[in-house]
C-alpha cells in the first residue's frame, strides 16, 4: 500500500491506476466535490448529494440516505463492470461506509484508492456556513472528524484500501495540477507481437531449447546442463510469452529460469506466474511450505547453484504477474486462463484464479484438485492462451486454448504462434517425471458442450455490435420465436457460422403498367453516389449457405465436429438436403474446389458459400406444386366456362362484351400465373437434375472475402462451374456504368429477355461488396422481379389497373431497414468465426438474423 502525506512536501502530480475506485474521503466542507470537479470528468464522479436529490429532489433530505446510497452502490457497481475509473463523491468517514464501497471494489477487481481530506474543523465551519444547502449545526463536521481520525488507522491497515493520499492543507490540494492515470501491470495491449506463447516447461530445458530453435530463436549458451548461462536471438519482431510452471518436476529448473530471465530482462520475453513459481518464492523467502509436487527436486538442484543465483531468481521470480493483455486487447496469457470479467484488472481474487484456475475446493480420486471448467462458458471477446492442466492435445474452445500438453510427463512441449494461431511443438526428450493422474482426455460429458447455445446468450433483448453498422437491436419478443426455430429446426449449431440477409425489391416503377423495374435500382444506387453496379440473373431457386471442410480432420479440428463434412442450409438455417443427398452434394463440391486448385490458391482447408440451388428439392417442389397448382387450375377451368358462357350471352345479343373483356382479360392472367410458377416444379430426386449458382464465396481460414468486389465473386463462381461438373452452373451477369445511358439501356433489355423468358429477374449490385455513403451503411442488392414472376407473389391479376396502383403504394423501409441490419449481423458473424471467437459469439449473430426474421414484415416485398 501506497501513501503520500501533504505536510513533507506539496505534489503537483499524484497517480492513482487508470482503473480503480477512488473514495473521496472527509468532511462536509473539506473541497472533495471542489477536488472531482477539477480533477476528474462529470460521468466519472458518483455524488451521494445527487444520488439523494435523485430519488427524493433534495439532496438534504436524510431519510432518503438509504435509497440515495443503494442508488449509489448500483451505479458504482455498472460503472465497475464496465472497467471505468469511478470517484465517489461522498463523506465516507466511517470504517463501515467505506467497507461497503471496497466489497463493491473487490467484486469487480478495482483497486481502491483513497483521497483523504484532513482539513482544519473551523475551515469546513466557514465553508459550510457560507453555503446556503448546508444548513446543518456545527456538531455534524466536529462528529465526521472524530470519525475519520478513529477510523484512519483501520483505513491504512485493514480496509483494503491499495493507496491513499492524504492532505491536510488548503495548499495541498490547490498544489495538485495533474492526476496522472497509470496502466495497470497487465496491461500491454499496446504490444501486438508476433508472439511465441509457450506451454507448461517444469524444468525441461532441453525440451525448451529445442523448441526455440524449431521456431527460429538463435541459441548460444555456456556451461555444462544445470548451470547455463544463456544468450538468445529472437527472429526479427518476434517475442516469447511463458505461461509459468518454469520449474518443478523436470531435470534443469534452474537453466529454464536463467533461460527465461535473460529473454525477460533483454524485453525479448514475458512471463507470467504459476502457481509452482509462487510456492518456489515462499520457500526462498524462508516460509515454511511442503516439498511436494515436484519442488524438493527443485530444491536440490538450487543447491547445486552459486549462493548468489538464489537470490537473483527470488528477485525474478517474484517480479512476476497474474496476466497479460496483449494486442489491442485480442490476446490474454495467463497461467491457468482467466475469465473475462478479470481480465486487465488487479485482486486476489485475480491472481489466484490467475495461478489456480476455477477450483471447486474438491478433490478427485487422484488427490488433485477438481477444477471447474471455466473455458466451456466462456464468452469474452479475448483469446485466452492458458497452461497449468496438461490435455494431450491443444484445441481452441470457446477462443480459449490450453497448450499444456504434459512435457514433464512425456508429452510434448507446446508453442502458440500468435497471431498466426500455428501451434509447434517438440517431444518429451523422455518421461522425467510419472503424473499423479493419466494425461488422458477427459471423459465424454465431464466438460461442457462448447458448441451449445446457451439460453443466457440469447435470451432477452440484445444490443450487438458490429464492426460495418454499429450496434444492431433484437428486441425480446422477436427473439422467444428465434429461440424455438433454432433449438428444434436448425441444422447442426456448429456449422451455422451465418444466415443471408433478406433482400428489399427496388422502388415502384413510374411506368405505366410496371410494378417493378431496373431503371429504378440504376437510380437508387446513382443518388447514393455508387459509380458502376453489378446486375446478376436471379435464379428460378432457393438462397442456400453452404460450408464445405476439406476433410474429415479439418471438421474435427476447425467445426469440432466429427460426424460430417459439411452443411448445406436454407436462408433461416435448417437442413436443405436430406444428409445422403447433402453428403453427395458436397463431396462433388469438394471434387470441384480440389481440380480449380482452391484450397492452395486460398490457403484455407474449408469455405464458406452464397448460393442458389434449383429447383429446390422434392419435398419444395411438391409444396410448390400444392400450393400454386390447385389456383391455376381452378382460375383456369372457372373463367374459361365464365368466358364460354358470356361469348354464348354476346351470339345471343346480349349486351355483356365489357364483361366478356375482362374475363378474358382475367383468364390470360391466370394462364400466365401458370406459366410463371412451371419453372420451379420441375423437381427430382436425383443429384444430376439439382444446379447450384454460387455467387458469393464467403470466407475461407483467416480471411471473410467481403473486401472484394463482386467481379471476384463472380470469377470465383464461374471457376468452380468451369470444372466440368454441371451441377454448378454460372450465373449470368455484366458491370453497369451508371454514367452510360447507352449501357443503363443495354442492362435493362437484358432484363427482359430475361423476365419474357420465364426467368424470374436479377439482382442489382454495387461493384464494391460493403458500401456506405458517408456513415451510412447502402443496400447491399436490390432485386428486380419481372412482370410474370409478380404474379406469383402479387396474384394473377395483380396487373390489372386498380390493384397495380394500390401496390405501388407499398412502403419499402421496413423491409430495407431489415435487409441492412440482417446484412450488418451476417457479416459480424462470419467475422467472428474467422477470428476464432467463441461460438456463441457467432451464434449471436446468426441468431439476430433469425430474429429479425420473425419481425412483421409483408413477406411478399
Amino acid at each position: 500500500m501506497s501513501e503520500t502525506r501533504s505536510r513533507h512536501q506539496l505534489k503537483n502530480t499524484i497517480s492513482i491506476p487508470e482503473f480503480c475506485l477512488v473514495l473521496m474521503i472527509g468532511p462536509s466542507g473539506s473541497g472533495k466535490s471542489t477536488f472531482a470537479k477539477k480533477h476528474f470528468l462529470p460521468t466519472e464522479v458518483v455524488s451521494s448529494d445527487h444520488c439523494r436529490a435523485l430519488v427524493a429532489d433534495d439532496e438534504l433530505d436524510q431519510s432518503a440516505t438509504g435509497d440515495a446510497f443503494d442508488l449509489l452502490e448500483f451505479l458504482v457497481s455498472k460503472r465497475l463492470a464496465a472497467r471505468r475509473l469511478t470517484v465517489i463523491d461522498a463523506t465516507s468517514v466511517k470504517p463501515e461506509d467505506r467497507a461497503r464501497l471496497v466489497r463493491i471494489a473487490k467484486t469487480y477487481h478495482a483497486l481502491p484508492v483513497g483521497l483523504v481530506f484532513f482539513l482544519d474543523e473551523k475551515l469546513c465551519q466557514d465553508r459550510n456556513a457560507s453555503r446556503p444547502d448546508r444548513n446543518f449545526g456545527p456538531h455534524v463536521v466536529r462528529n465526521q472528524l472524530r470519525a475519520l481520525k478513529r477510523g484512519f488507522g483501520s483505513l491504512r491497515k485493514r480496509e483494503g484500501v491499495r493507496q491513499l493520499h492524504v492532505f491536510d492543507t488548503v495548499e495541498a490540494i490547490d498544489a495538485v495540477e495533474t492526476i496522472e492515470r497509470t496502466k495497470l501491470w497487465p496491461d500491454k495491449r499496446d504490444e501486438h507481437g508476433p508472439f511465441d506463447i509457450i506451454g507448461d516447461i517444469h524444468g525441461c530445458a532441453g525440451e525448451l531449447e529445442a523448441l526455440l530453435q524449431k521456431l527460429g530463436y538463435g541459441l548460444a549458451f555456456e556451461g555444462d546442463p544445470g548451470h547455463r548461462s544463456y544468450r538468445v536471438t529472437p527472429p526479427p519482431g518476434r517475442k516469447v510469452i511463458f505461461l509459468g510452471y518454469l520449474v518443478d518436476r523436470g531435470p534443469r529448473s534452474p537453466d529454464v529460469i536463467r533461460l527465461a530471465k535473460s529473454m525477460v530482462e533483454a524485453g525479448d520475453a514475458l512471463c507470467v506466474l504459476g502457481n509452482h513459481e509462487y510456492k518456489f518464492v515462499r520457500k526462498l523467502n524462508g516460509k515454511n511450505v511442503k516439498l511436494t509436487h515436484g519442488l524438493a527436486e527443485t530444491v536440490e538442484q538450487m543447491e547445486q547453484q552459486p549462493p548468489e543465483f538464489a537470490q537473483e531468481a527470488r528477485t525474478f521470480l517474484d517480479s512476476l504477474i497474474s496476466h497479460y493483455v496483449l494486442d489491442d486487447g485480442a490476446l490474454v496469457v495467463a497461467h491457468a486462463g482467466i475469465r473475462e470479467d478479470m481480465q486487465n484488472r488487479a485482486s486476489g481474487a485475480v491472481r489466484s484464479f490467475a495461478m489456480y484456475g476455477d477450483t471447486t475446493g474438491e478433490v478427485d480420486e487422484f488427490g488433485l484438485p477438481v477444477r471447474a471448467d471455466w473455458a466451456a462458458g466462456y464468452r469474452g471477446r479475448a483469446k485466452v492462451v492458458y497452461g497449468h492442466t496438461p490435455t494431450p492435445e491443444a484445441e481452441w474452445i470457446n477462443g480459449t486454448i490450453c497448450i499444456d500438453q504434459g512435457c514433464v510427463f512425456g508429452g510434448k512441449l507446446t508453442a502458440l504462434r500468435w497471431p498466426e494461431r500455428e501451434l509447434v511443438d517438440v517431444p518429451a526428450e523422455q518421461v522425467w517425471c510419472e503424473p499423479v493422474r493419466p494425461l488422458t482426455p477427459a471423459p465424454t460429458g465431464t466438460t461442457a458442450d462448447p458448441t451449445a447455445i446457451k439460453l443466457d446468450d440469447v435470451q432477452g433483448k440484445r444490443i450487438i455490435s458490429t464492426r460495418i453498422g454499429g450496434t444492431v437491436s433484437i428486441s425480446e419478443a422477436h427473439a422467444a420465436g428465434a429461440l424455438e426455430t433454432m433449438s428444434r429446426f436448425a441444422a447442426d449449431p456448429r456449422w451455422l457460422v451465418y444466415l443471408p440477409p433478406t433482400m428489399s425489391p427496388v422502388e415502384t416503377s413510374s411506368q405505366d403498367g410496371w410494378l417493378e423495374r431496373p431503371e429504378e435500382a440504376f437510380a437508387h444506387y446513382r443518388n447514393q453516389g455508387v459509380d458502376h453496379i453489378i446486375c446478376e440473373e436471379k435464379h428460378m431457386g432457393s438462397r442456400a449457405v453452404i460450408v464445405v471442410a476439406k476433410d474429415q480432420n479439418t471438421a474435427k479440428s476447425r467445426f469440432l465436429s466429427s460426424d460430417r463434412t459439411g452443411v448445406i442450409t436454407t436462408r433461416t438455417g435448417r437442413p436443405f438436403f436430406p444428409r445422403e443427398r447433402e453428403d453427395a452434394v458436397l463431396e462433388r463440391l469438394r471434387t470441384a474446389i480440389t481440380k480449380a486448385g482452391w484450397w492452395d490458391r486460398f490457403a484455407t482447408d474449408w469455405f464458406a458459400l452464397d448460393a442458389e440451388i434449383m429447383p429446390w428439392s422434392e419435398k419444395a417442389r411438391s409444396l410448390l406444386t400444392g400450393q400454386y397448382g390447385p389456383v391455376g387450375s381452378a382460375a383456369q377451368i372457372g373463367l374459361t366456362q365464365a368466358v364460354s358462357a358470356l361469348q354464348k350471352a354476346v351470339a345471343r345479343g346480349s349486351d355483356v362484351g365489357p364483361l366478356l373483356a375482362k374475363q378474358r382479360e382475367r383468364l390470360a392472367s391466370a394462364q400466365a400465373f401458370t406459366k410463371a410458377y412451371a419453372p420451379y416444379v420441375w423437381g427430382t430426386d436425383e443429384i444430376d437434375h439439382l444446379r447450384i449458382a454460387p455467387f458469393h464465396t464467403l470466407a475461407s481460414e483467416g480471411k471473410v472475402h467481403t473486401d472484394q468486389d463482386h467481379v471476384w465473386h463472380m470469377a470465383c463462381a464461374e471457376d468452380l462451374a468451369a470444372q466440368g461438373d454441371p451441377l454448378f452452373m454460372q450465373t449470368a451477369w455484366r458491370k453497369v456504368d451508371l454514367g452510360d445511358e447507352a449501357g443503363c439501356r443495354d442492362a435493362a433489355q437484358w432484363w427482359e429477355e430475361l423476365t419474357s423468358q420465364g426467368g424470374e429477374g436479377m439482382v442489382v449490385k454495387p461493384l464494391s461488396f460493403i458500401v456506405q455513403n458517408g456513415r451510412t451503411l447502402l443496400q447491399p442488392a436490390v432485386k428486380v422481379r419481372g412482370k410474370n414472376y409478380l404474379r406469383i407473389i402479387y396474384g394473377a391479376d395483380y396487373d390489372q389497373t386498380e390493384n397495380l396502383e394500390r401496390l405501388k403504394e407499398r412502403n419499402l423501409g421496413r423491409k430495407r431497414s431489415l435487409a441492412i441490419r440482417e446484412f450488418t449481423l451476417g457479416h459480424e458473424a462470419l467475422e467472428r468465426f474467422v477470428k476464432r471467437e467463441p461460438l456463441a459469439k457467432v451464434h449471436e449473430c446468426v441468431f439476430g438474423v433469425l430474429a429479425m426474421e420473425t419481425e412483421p414484415i409483408d413477406p411478399r416485398l
